[in-house]
């Protein structure tokens, strides 16, 4: 029976309350994780900090599910009418008028009817397709979104010492005054000279920290009549315990590199997102608001503000879907827009004869990828279910490709074509496309760069406990700052599941020479002086590879990352060059 009620009712308004409580709960135990991050950094608990990352995945779905729960079990939600939905969404805007976080809520509503209605009420009469609450100028009730600071009495030096001690970490500084003598002549070195400070000079610094695997930034801008200069500052630990500036980011492109979906999620309190996102989006004006929210772990707004511009996209473009350019994958089938910088990657319902996995488990390995630190060597996905496309972009190839390898992975309705999982990534060079161009263009410097990339992709890996399983060079993509990520995911293992071994002598020389194995081999073992029978059939690529990365065709590096990781260590990863770190600079730098 379906409940009926009034353009007043009660069960509407109760409806909209339990909505908004749902994401209140949500939102507060974000921010309580968000704001441990400051203790876990204080402790130096590096383990800590990845199991709370990993925890935090499941916050979101968490709570949407047990919302769900309530609205069937409280006022059977599956039965209310369109009249009350409509209703429903209405009373629900009148709470977020004064609210701190109105378009996560306004996403989480989405989430959870979603969930519960037929997509027929897929239309910004029923959800927001569309948002409706302004984010500008929202202010917070505590801390405000960022502080400034004014070179006055004890000129920028002084200012960037209140910066710093300002965040009230418990850890002594081993040299504050020194860290920041560097960080003064650095900025002295970038501009060349400091130029006069104009009336309304300022330094802005968001107010929480940026707290991600072993370091806490700080980020702010300077402003100087009307010219802004964006900064980001490292916090790391020493050997003692004793905390360091590590550098200071002065490039814009370089602090967006901090923001890559390539690594992991941020962790930082805060009270109102969008100022955040609206601060960082003036520092890097090129990233989308979407990639923004992603990395500051609110993957699903990133989500929602990723399909609405695609969706914008698509209106205002005409190119039609094709297959991706590259090798052909055995168990993801891949098209993209060449109008838009993203792949579009659905799970076959047909895999290659030498893959032994179903569904389930590629999906998992997906979900490893999210919840592990992927050190800028694993690219982020975007996961959706039940996306509906124009039938008319699709290319005749695609359509094929779907119709004979992915047929329970889509239906057709009408005009749309609605793909039920899929997964959407930024694009990339396929890296053996980047080789052969390489090569043909004779271009030994690029191929060094893209080989020596390539091994350092793997050993960054392994020092974050992951194994590729498949190394091809198929499997890994060229960025456009010339960096390795890997993107094929369905091999993955931990570092700590696999074995791995040197090749026994075979018994006699018959046997060696028959091709044939002659040794046990286990589910799990590995035998790395394989990979070059693969990987290196051109004898460029193996001289190269041979110049920088012969260890990982022997089974000792592996053993040594493994035994690393079993004895609690986590490695440093830094997002930036080793070059730009106060203690690799020279002593006349200082």
């Amino acid at each position: 029976m379906k409940i009926s009620v009034g353009l007043y009712g009660t069960n509407a308004q109760q409806i909209a309350q339990a909505l908004i409580q749902g994401f209140d709960k949500h939102y507060s135990l974000f921010r309580q994780t968000s704001q441990a991050a400051r203790t876990r950094f204080e402790q130096g608990d590096w383990l800590g900090v990845h199991q709370a990352v990993k925890a935090r995945i499941r916050f979101y779905d968490d709570r949407v599910d047990e919302c769900v729960e309530r609205l069937h079990r409280e006022f059977d939600a599956g039965h209310i009418d369109q009249p009350t939905w409509q209703q429903i969404k209405l009373l629900y805007i009148g709470l977020l008028l004064n609210h701190k976080q109105p378009e996560l809520a306004e996403t989480f509503f989405n989430s959870v009817t979603t969930k519960i209605l037929h997509r027929n009420y897929f239309r910004n009469d029923f959800i927001f397709v569309r948002p409706t609450v302004s984010t500008e100028n929202i202010e917070a009730d505590t801390d405000p979104t960022y502080r400034s600071y004014y070179a006055k009495t004890d000129g920028l030096r002084g200012a960037i010492r209140s910066i710093v001690t300002d965040f009230g970490w418990q850890r002594p500084f081993v040299d504050l005054t020194r860290d920041i003598e560097r960080v003064y002549r650095t900025i002295q070195r970038f501009v060349g000279e400091l130029p006069r400070r104009e009336v309304n000079f300022q330094i802005q610094v968001l107010s929480s920290a940026f707290y991600r695997n072993k370091a806490a930034y700080i980020i702010g801008k300077a402003i100087n009549g009307p010219t802004e200069y964006p900064f980001a500052i490292p916090v790391l630990h020493d050997e003692n315990g004793g905390l360091y500036l590590d550098t200071i980011l002065l490039d814009a492109w370089r602090i967006g590199l901090l923001f890559s979906l390539s690594r992991a999620y941020f962790m930082v309190d805060m009270e109102v997102p969008s100022g955040y996102v609206q601060f960082l989006r003036a520092i890097m004006p090129n990233k989308p608001r979407s990639e923004i929210y992603i990395m500051l772990g609110l993957g699903k707004q990133g989500k929602t503000m990723f399909f609405r511009d695609f969706i914008y996209h698509l209106h205002h473009s005409e190119d039609r879907f094709i297959m991706a350019p590259g090798i052909r994958g055995l168990v993801m089938l891949v098209f993209t827009l060449p109008s838009y910088p993203y792949v579009f990657k659905l799970i076959k319902d047909v895999f290659g004869a030498s893959k032994n996995m179903d569904r389930a488990t590629v999906k998992k390995k997906f979900m490893l990828v999210k919840q592990v630190d992927r050190v800028g060597r694993m690219a982020d996905t975007l996961e959706f279910s039940n996306v509906m496309f124009p039938l008319e972009r699709f290319d005749d190839e695609v359509l094929r490709e779907l119709e004979k390898l992915a047929p329970d992975c889509y239906e057709i309705d009408g005009d749309q074509l609605i793909i039920k999982h899929i997964y959407i990534e930024r694009r990339m060079e396929p890296l053996n496309m980047h080789l052969d161009r390489m090569e043909r263009s004779n271009n030994i410097e690029g191929l060094e760069h893209a080989i020596k990339e390539y091994g350092n992709a793997i050993r960054e890996l392994a020092q974050a406990n992951i194994f590729p399983g498949d190394m091809l060079w198929k499997n890994f993509g060229v960025t456009r700052y010339g960096r390795v990520v890997f993107y094929d995911y369905d091999e993955i293992e931990y570092m700590t599941d696999c074995n791995f071994r040197r090749i026994p002598p075979a018994p006699d020389f018959e046997t060696e020479m028959s091709g044939e194995v002659w040794y046990a081999v286990a589910k799990n073992d590995i035998f790395p002086e394989e990979f070059a029978t693969f990987l290196l059939a051109s004898p460029v690529l193996r001289k190269v590879f041979h110049k920088y990365h012969k260890d990982l065709l022997s089974p000792g590096f592996w053993q040594t990352a493994q035994q690393k990781i079993r004895d609690g260590h986590v490695e440093d990863f830094f997002p930036y060059p080793e070059a730009l770190r106060f203690c690799n600079t020279r002593p006349e730098e200082d």
